[in-house]
């Protein structure tokens, strides 16, 4: 599948990128999500990779005016999601609107039935409760359906 590129107001949602044009490189490493920028390129390109392979589409979740990426999220074809948000940007909301954006793209273009994700704190289980996910039984696991 080619990279789809969401608007979600004050933000969008844009394949990542390493190249001559945009290099969200710096913003991985910068925000601890990769250790070094050699890292942070394998990523890149491991995503890219994914969203050609039809197993996942991720997205750098980016400042609308800047393009500066402030963010990752990705949906894995199976219906996993997983969010991270650069840590001195967390608690502003973004978080919960880059993932609401991607759940109407899941449901709506993809037509999946059901989004699950696996929040790892306090913080991503608030995002995931504003975004109408819902505990599934004892395992750390939440789900939202259509």
């Amino acid at each position: 599948m080619e990279a789809v590129e969401i608007n979600a107001g004050e933000f969008y949602l844009r394949q990542l990128r390493a190249d001559d044009r945009i290099d969200d490189r710096a913003a991985l490493v910068g925000g601890g999500l990769c250790p070094d920028p050699v890292a942070a390129g394998a990523h890149v390109a491991e995503r890219a990779r994914r969203w050609h392979a039809d197993e996942s589409c991720s997205w750098a979740v980016c400042d609308q005016l800047t393009g500066v990426a402030v963010g990752v999220v990705e949906l894995t074809a199976a219906g996993g999601l997983t969010c991270w948000i650069t840590p001195e940007l967390r608690g502003r909301g973004i978080a919960t609107r880059a993932v609401a954006a991607v759940l109407r793209f899941g449901f709506g273009f993809l037509d999946l039935p059901r989004i699950t994700a696996e929040p790892p704190d306090d913080a991503a289980r608030r995002v995931a409760v504003k975004c109408g996910f819902v505990t599934e039984g004892p395992h750390p696991v939440w789900t939202r359906l259509r």
